[in-house]
């Protein structure tokens, strides 16, 4: 399957369509790019830009609303593009700010939106700021920009504190001085390539609202704001107090995640956004405690959406699912903010190869699973997503029930986390593998140079090629879900659910004429024939008024 670039300028009416559309976030289904994996459009075996660019009209032809692209920055890559160089600047290998421009034009064109990545917990060690820092040595103003702190012990050799950092070891690196000898230390919660911002510092903030600006005046519509729960550190940097902190994230309200001061910096932005037109959004990246923290973010003078953490991490299990959906739906409601779900993103597994494997797991596994059992719960538990009320993401591949590669070669792997013992397993890499369009070629029409990461054999029967006009594909049932979903009045925006009686191990709720059932067992059910059926992501049978629903399936009906 093949597409070339659209040449031809934007039609005034799908302009008008991206921009009119009123509270357009509250239903919108957004679909994640992650660039370096989607296309690659001059064979150098790194997606683009440009590669992005000639596939929109598929993302069109999907149903998504939107896109969110992952860093595309200026960046010397020693996390995939979150160790940020240049805010202002597209890192060589994606291409040049014109291809930016081309492709956010083309997008609005085909009435797609453009979400853009920011990174402003922390840059790269590359970022002009960083690099002053260091040469300019203890006691210069542009140390305050970071978080540089002398050392504990007889000669200054111990980290500050006991913080411990996302990717494993200490959340601190000693800097070497100017003059060659041990000095000050540095804070980085992530990799030690990336030194975090001190927001308390006014010039952080005036360069981040030049930031937002820049982009804004470049025409995207809304900004995915990383590590969103990080910016702001409790006064003092105090110790924690403990080790293994990565166990207590999400548990609690850690001294560097989540402090209230993050809120004000947010009243700041939605400010600046407002003054835009077009509806252009906020989405927060904040992994915090509680769904209730969560909607902390969302009040109606900060951002608009924000990941559904614990809706990702939940097993597919009927009662867990319906307690999570009435704790988001009930966080918030009092907020206005819609709620958002998702199943997978380029940090975690992909969820057909969650379900593919028991429960309690966790969202990094390397273990393949039952295949068949991963995609049917997969299916399934994306026709439960997008039932929902609100917001729903989809990271690419997922439509194509692509699994995660388990079995990389270590040589290979460049997931920075893999590379620090005590850290995140370090197998992100994973769902990073470029994903296949065509049956066949160097890497199944993801470009004409090979892929940056091994594509498995077979992945060719899995790609776009192979899966479109089957009508028992993986990516038909999500082209038909998306447009029945944008049709069905009942479906999209909204903030309750009226739950059904059911059996054991089934979510049944009404919304409207709508039903939703999902059977999370392992067994065929027995269930009420709620209508017309819509959608089904497995064959069911009806008689006599009862429907009968597979293992592992969902049912969408009407009674309309």
């Amino acid at each position: 399957m093949s597409q070339q670039p659209s040449a031809a300028p934007a039609p005034t009416s799908a302009v008008a369509t991206v921009s009119e559309r009123h509270d357009w976030w509250r239903d919108a289904v957004i679909y994640q790019v992650y660039p370096r994996s989607f296309a690659d459009s001059n064979g150098d075996g790194m997606g683009d830009l440009e590669g992005v660019r000639t596939r929109l009209p598929y993302l069109r032809d999907l149903g998504v609303d939107a896109v969110w692209l992952s860093p595309f920055y200026a960046s010397p890559q020693a996390d995939a593009g979150y160790d940020v160089a240049d805010y202002r600047a597209v890192d060589p290998m994606f291409g040049t700010l014109l291809d930016a421009d081309a492709l956010i034009r083309d997008a609005h064109a085909l009435g797609l939106r453009i979400i853009v990545d920011l990174v402003p917990n922390h840059s790269s060690d590359q970022y002009e700021w960083f690099k002053r820092a260091l040469a300019e040595g203890p006691g210069s103003p542009s140390r305050d920009r970071y978080h540089f702190r002398p050392g504990k012990g007889k000669n200054g050799e111990l980290p500050p504190n006991d913080w411990e950092s996302i990717f494993g070891g200490p959340a601190w690196t000693r800097v070497t001085e100017p003059d060659g000898t041990p000095g000050e230390w540095y804070l980085h919660l992530f990799a030690p390539e990336q030194p975090d911002f001190n927001w308390e510092h006014p010039a952080v903030g005036d360069e981040f609202r030049s930031i937002l600006r820049f982009w804004l005046d470049m025409g995207v519509d809304g900004f995915r704001i990383d590590v969103a729960h990080g910016m702001v550190k409790a006064e003092g940097l105090p110790d924690l107090g403990s080790h293994e902190q990565l166990k207590l994230l999400g548990n609690d309200v850690m001294p560097f995640f989540d402090q209230d001061g993050v809120h004000e910096i947010y009243r700041q932005w939605r400010r600046i956004l407002d003054e835009y037109s077009g509806e252009r959004i906020f989405v927060a990246e904040a992994w915090t405690p509680t769904v209730e923290r969560t909607a902390n973010y969302v009040r109606p003078d900060e951002l608009h959406q924000a990941f559904n953490f614990q809706y990702l991490g939940t097993h597919w299990d009927a009662e867990e699912l319906r307690t999570v959906i009435d704790r988001t739906l009930d966080a918030m409601r009092p907020v206005g903010a819609p709620a958002t779900w998702v199943l997978s993103n380029h940090d975690v597994t992909r969820h057909a190869t969650r379900f593919a494997n028991p429960a309690g797991l966790g969202t990094q596994i390397r273990l393949a699973g039952d295949r068949a059992l991963g995609l049917r719960r997969a299916r399934a538990a994306t026709l439960l997503m997008l039932a929902l009320p609100g917001s729903a993401y989809v990271y690419q591949g997922e439509e194509l029930g692509l699994p995660d590669v388990v079995d990389l070669p270590d040589e290979v792997r460049q997931d920075p986390a893999y590379f620090r013992g005590a850290g995140q397993d370090g197998f992100r890499d994973g769902c990073r593998v470029p994903i296949p369009w065509t049956r066949e070629g160097s890497s199944y029409g993801f470009g004409d140079g090979g892929s940056w990461l091994p594509q498995p054999a077979g992945w060719g029967e899995l790609s776009v090629e192979a899966q479109t006009g089957e009508p028992d594909s993986t990516l038909e049932l999500y082209r038909e879900a998306l447009a029945v979903r944008r049709s069905t009045a009942d479906l999209g925006a909204g903030d309750a659910v009226e739950w059904l009686r059911a059996p054991e191990g089934v979510v049944a709720f009404r919304r409207g004429d709508f039903v939703c059932v999902a059977n999370t067992t392992g067994e065929s059910v027995a269930v009420p024939a709620h209508g017309r059926v819509l959608l089904a992501s497995g064959e069911i049978t009806e008689a006599a008024g009862e429907a009968k629903v597979p293992a592992d399936t969902t049912v969408w009906w009407t009674r309309a």
